[in-house]
């Protein structure tokens, strides 16, 4: 196990990537040092963006990592050793993990009438480090627009089907809609409150191990956040 640990250690450390990193721990197993969950931590804020139609055309992102990720995520990537870490040289890892999304839907789960939507790939994706943390921004289209009048029925969340990164949207402005009709909001709804009884971290390894980028159980603790707009 200590081999195999070293094994992971040493791939993350290639990689940089939060999405790789929990396909590792599927892959190889539990060991002490990787039963706990979550593993990564993000702060989100998320730009609901509409069309000229009032449609709702998909999210902007900006994902904030921890300070521990982004240490780590960051090695070896001052390529010119000024001590700062530009677009350009952070540009590769981006693509790793951009790439890597799909596989886990995005971490983003737009529903409209409860049925999930199809997003298509993102866009317009770049990371920034501001000397502690690393933030990925990135534009995710949805592959077919919400109408205006289904706006009442659309609904999302971002969390890590398999509890490995743990998302919470910022404390200040965490939703914003972009474009949206003249007195429409966000409004944000907690988890389910029998959900929420339950310590994530108590119910098991082997729970985990059942889990992959499909599963939905953790749909359960996340925050689900509808658009009310007023009566035309």
């Amino acid at each position: 196990m200590l081999r195999e640990r070293d094994q992971m250690k040493s791939g993350w450390k290639t990689v940089g990537c939060f999405c790789c990193m929990a396909a590792a721990i599927g892959i190889q197993g539990a060991s002490s040092d990787v039963a706990a969950h979550p593993h990564v931590w993000v702060t989100v804020n998320t730009e609901v963006v509409f069309g000229k139609d009032q449609s709702i055309n998909g999210f902007r992102h900006k994902w904030t990592f921890d300070e521990y990720y982004s240490s780590f995520a960051i090695q070896g990537l001052d390529a010119n050793g000024d001590g700062a870490y530009d677009r350009k040289e952070l540009e590769q890892l981006a693509e790793i993990n951009i790439v890597s999304l799909k596989d886990f839907g995005y971490f983003t789960f737009p529903k409209l009438a409860g049925e999930v939507l199809e997003r298509s790939a993102p866009k317009d994706y770049w990371l920034e480090y501001d000397g502690t943390q690393l933030t990925l921004f990135l534009t995710l289209p949805l592959a077919e627009s919400v109408a205006s009048d289904k706006v009442k029925d659309f609904t999302f969340g971002v969390f890590d089907p398999t509890f490995y990164v743990d998302f919470a949207f910022a404390k200040d402005t965490p939703v914003n809609l972009a474009g949206a009709p003249t007195g429409c909001k966000p409004e944000i709804t907690e988890s389910d409150p029998a959900a929420s009884q339950v310590s994530v971290s108590g119910l098991g390894e082997a729970f985990f191990e059942s889990l992959d980028g499909t599963s939905t159980e953790a749909e359960k603790y996340a925050r689900k956040i509808s658009i009310t707009c007023p009566a035309s």
